[in-house]
C-alpha cells in the first residue's frame, strides 16, 4: 500500500494501552501522533502495515512494519514504534519518542567497505535533517553481519546484511504533538537508501535528491 493506513482487527486504529491507561484514558495528542502516521502519504515502492507495538516500553505505544518492495522481492525493511510517556520521560528529554529497525541483505563487496556503519548512520540523520526536522537524543547501533554456509547449505551464496536501531525524540509542535507524518518520510527515506532506490525525481513532494544510495539486488532474510 502506499499510505500508512491498515485494517486493525480489534478497532483499536492500531493503538496500544498498557496496564497503565487503557484505550478510553488515551491523551489527545497521542492519537492525533497515530492519525498523521496512519494517513502519511508515502513512495509508492513502500508497503506499511500496523503491527502490535511493545507494551513495556511507554504507556502509550503504536508500532509499523513496512518494506521497500520490488515485484515480489523485498529490497529492505524495518520497523517504526511510537512511544509517548505523557508525563515526560528524562533520558528522551520529552514526552514522545520514536524506536526504528532498518534492515537490508547487501553484496557482499558492498559490505566490505569500513565506513559502512558511519555512512548508514548518517543517512539516518541527513533524512530527518533533508526534511527540516528537529530532534533530540539520538542513539543508536548499526551492524553488519556476514553468514557463510557449508554442508547442506554450501549453494548458497555469502550473505551480508546491515541492520540499523536507532532511537530519537522528535520536537513536540502546537498541542504537545510531533510532525509524525514527516519523521515517518524521513523514515522511509532512510528505508529508501538502504534499499538501493534511486533519488525521487525533481518536482516530486516525495523527494531525497541528492542523496547517495548503498547499491544491493538482495532482500533481507527472514529471521
Amino acid at each position: 500500500m502506499a499510505a500508512a493506513q491498515g485494517h486493525f482487527s480489534d478497532h483499536s486504529n492500531g493503538i496500544e494501552a498498557t496496564d497503565r491507561a487503557d484505550e478510553d484514558t488515551v491523551p489527545p495528542a497521542f492519537r492525533k501522533a497515530v492519525e498523521a502516521l496512519r494517513t502519511a502519504r508515502l513512495r509508492q515502492e513502500i508497503e506499511v502495515d500496523p503491527t502490535r507495538p511493545p507494551r513495556k516500553l511507554a504507556p502509550h505505544a503504536y508500532a509499523l512494519e513496512a518494506a521497500v518492495v520490488d515485484g515480489e522481492e523485498d529490497l529492505a525493511d524495518g520497523r517504526l514504534v511510537l512511544l509517548h510517556e505523557p508525563a515526560g520521560h528524562e533520558a528522551w528529554h520529552g514526552t514522545f519518542r520514536l524506536v526504528t529497525l532498518v534492515r537490508a541483505e547487501l553484496e557482499p563487496e558492498m559490505a566490505a567497505d569500513p565506513l559502512l556503519p558511519e555512512v548508514c548512520w548518517s543517512w539516518l540523520t541527513g533524512a530527518l535533517e533533508a526534511r527540516g526536522l528537529a530532534y533530540g537524543e539520538p542513539s543508536g547501533t548499526v551492524t553488519r553481519a556476514g553468514s557463510h554456509y557449508f554442508g547442506g547449505l554450501s549453494d548458497r551464496r555469502p550473505a551480508t546484511q546491515i541492520e540499523i536501531r536507532a532511537s530519537w525524540t522528535p520536537r513536540e509542535g502546537a498541542g504537545g504533538v510531533p510532525d509524525t507524518a514527516a519523521h515517518l518520510a524521513a523514515w522511509c527515506d532512510l528505508l529508501c537508501q538502504v534499499a538501493g532506490l534511486p533519488p525521487m525525481p525533481s518536482g516530486v513532494s516525495d523527494t531525497t535528491t541528492g542523496v547517495v544510495t548503498l547499491p544491493q539486488r538482495r532482500g533481507p532474510q527472514q529471521r
